[in-house]
């Protein structure tokens, strides 16, 4: 999913992440609660600054359970992986890949740097979830495999307070 934020969403993501939002292009996932959960980004901020994170976690509940797993070892068990097992090393090579491609589809930076420390080593989590929930399973397998260990975080519901909105539109 992938749509152009209202002011609502707009209102949720300032209050998920605790700033108005920069460079804000897309809602490129919402969790069941409707709101979004992670966001497109553009590759440059207003002011001409690259921003290579083209998608970005917002919803709190996410992030700290992501943070939990990072803390937790995760990030250091998928790089050690990436030199011992051939395929995860490789689906992680081609999201690389797809990451640079749908970035530079919208504005090329000049650069093969991702996010989240692809394709040497994996360094976010919070950037591999957010490629998976945007780009949906299959795409990122550090993504696929974080997202494999979390629980429902939006279970409690909208995580916070924002106007009763449609969530399809």
């Amino acid at each position: 999913m992938s749509d152009t934020p209202t002011e609502d969403d707009r209102a949720a993501v300032a209050a998920q992440i605790g700033r108005r939002p920069r460079g804000l292009r897309r809602v490129a996932h919402r969790c069941p609660c409707g709101l979004p959960d992670v966001v497109e980004t553009a590759p440059r901020l207003e002011d001409g600054t690259p921003f290579p994170t083209l998608w970005y976690a917002t919803c709190p509940r996410l992030t700290s359970r992501v943070g939990t797993l990072e803390a937790d070892g995760l990030m250091r068990e998928q790089t050690d992986r990436l030199a011992t097992d051939p395929d995860f090393a490789a689906r992680y090579a081609t999201a690389h890949a797809d990451y640079l491609a749908e970035r530079n589809a919208i504005e090329s930076l000049g650069t093969d740097v991702s996010a989240g420390g692809m394709p040497e080593r994996v360094k976010c989590l919070h950037v591999h979830v957010a490629h998976t929930l945007a780009r949906g399973r299959g795409v990122n397998p550090a993504g696929d495999e974080t997202l494999d260990r979390l629980d429902d975080w939006w279970h409690a519901g909208p995580c916070v307070g924002t106007a009763h909105r449609d969530p399809s539109g």
